[in-house]
């Protein structure tokens, strides 16, 4: 992969208050403020952050919005934050292989974010609260101490599932599998052909996952005991299941998978499915972002459907995948942050974010205004897809255990046969023991 290249830009405003349009003036001081805001650059690109962070400076005169926004976000600030210079708001979501959100959210120093939700929208007549789709702001990930209060903040979101290549099927005469017992037949029917049914970016993906299989295996009641490491919650016949179907998924996956399954070489892996080397993959609609000028076979087309049902007529579950963003404790310009964290879920910032980096927010009636590709994808609960979401809950820390690590990275090891389902249960069972006394 190229060398990432550090951009660190710093937008200033010139405009007088009288001069903006469609966004009141939200923050008046005599002295110049700096919001330091941090972001990941992901396949959405950075236009959209500059451009927002430009009109928030045009509706606030006095205002700088300095901007830190790379691939590899955490290279670049952890220093300054060993040394107590926190950016003021970090855009980076839970499940990273850094874990830098986990870390934060597990060391409370997160600055609580309910108050966000009462504020009106920047230049609108109506609270934060009211703007965001239900669910998204009542959930383990946001609200991860249980105590009823909000700390991250949710923005850009997309149904996870599996995608392949629909030109391929249309070619071959094949059928997207509803059921399980179908996905393994049409695995035998692709491997005569020399394809594998399966591969995956990296084992972190299996979140996504493997949070909807579980939610398709075990049903809503056991899938919210798992997420708080209960008791016995992994020797139930739900839970069972689901191990046995990662273990049958694990020996049709292509086995070059977990080599190239790291922040460095995922879209090797990702090139296996525009190369019809294997038929599916776990990912979000941002792989198309991701891989839009790789090369691919004739023909190729981009499809996308929810995971199999365990039995037939059964759920069929598309995990809502949705980043975060939000606040160290350590933040200088706390008011000002929250003040710009506000107008993101503006209209006005709703719509650059869609134009210019095609990322759809969690916010009333935006799902309306996609087309194309977008609105498949979107309307994939639409079509009977059960919307999944929440996560294990956040515990203190736990020396040697990780979410990801007891989880997800042990998949890697299923599929090179270095490690059985027997012991990554066992594994489990035996984490979950520990991380439900770290509880919080």
């Amino acid at each position: 992969m190229k060398a990432k290249k550090v951009t660190s830009l710093v937008l200033s405003a010139a405009m007088v208050a009288g001069m903006t349009t469609g966004m009141a003036t939200t923050v008046m001081a005599d002295d110049e403020q700096v919001l330091k805001l941090a972001v990941v650059e992901t396949a959405y690109g950075q236009d959209m952050w500059k451009n927002v962070c430009a009109k928030f400076e045009e509706a606030n005169p006095g205002v700088k919005v300095e901007l830190t926004i790379d691939k590899k976000l955490e290279d670049i600030i952890t220093p300054a934050m060993k040394s107590g210079d926190y950016p003021d708001v970090i855009m980076r979501a839970v499940g990273s292989e850094s874990a830098l959100t986990e870390t934060f959210v597990k060391d409370n120093n997160v600055e609580e974010m309910t108050d966000v939700l009462e504020m009106t929208v920047p230049g609108e007549d109506v609270k934060v609260k009211d703007k965001i789709l239900p669910g998204f702001v009542d959930n383990s990930i946001t609200n991860p101490y249980d105590d009823g209060k909000t700390y991250l903040m949710p923005m850009f979101y997309g149904p996870c599932g599996l995608f392949y290549n629909k030109g391929l099927f249309e070619e071959k005469g094949w059928e997207v599998p509803e059921t399980w017992d179908a996905m393994w037949e049409l695995g035998d029917k692709a491997k005569e052909e020399g394809i594998a049914l399966f591969t995956y970016p990296t084992a972190g993906y299996f979140d996504a996952f493997f949070y909807a299989l579980l939610h398709e295996a075990a049903g809503a009641e056991e899938f919210q005991k798992a997420l708080k490491y209960g008791e016995g919650a992994w020797e139930t016949e739900g839970a069972t299941k689901t191990f046995d179907i990662i273990e049958k998924l694990a020996s049709y996956t292509e086995k070059t998978t977990p080599a190239n399954a790291n922040d460095n070489d995922f879209r090797k892996n990702q090139q296996m499915i525009l190369d019809n080397k294997a038929l599916f993959m776990p990912n979000g609609n941002w792989v198309i972002g991701e891989m839009a000028d790789a090369p691919r076979a004739e023909g190729f087309e981009w499809g996308f459907t929810a995971l199999p049902a365990v039995e037939e007529g059964g759920e069929r579950a598309s995990y809502t995948f949705f980043e975060q963003i939000w606040m160290p404790k350590g933040a200088v310009n706390k008011d000002l942050g929250k003040q710009f964290i506000a107008y993101l879920y503006s209209d006005e910032a709703a719509e650059i974010f869609a134009k210019d980096g095609n990322a759809v927010q969690p916010i009333q009636g935006m799902a309306d205004k996609l087309d194309g590709d977008a609105k498949i994808y979107y309307s994939i609960y639409d079509d009977g897809a059960v919307a999944v979401m929440d996560a294990f809950a956040t515990t203190e820390p736990v020396e040697g255990v990780t979410v990801r690590s007891t989880f997800f990275d042990p998949v890697n090891s299923l599929v090179s046969g270095d490690k059985t389902k027997d012991e990554w249960v066992e594994q489990i069972k035996k984490d979950s023991d520990t991380l439900r006394g770290a509880l919080k």
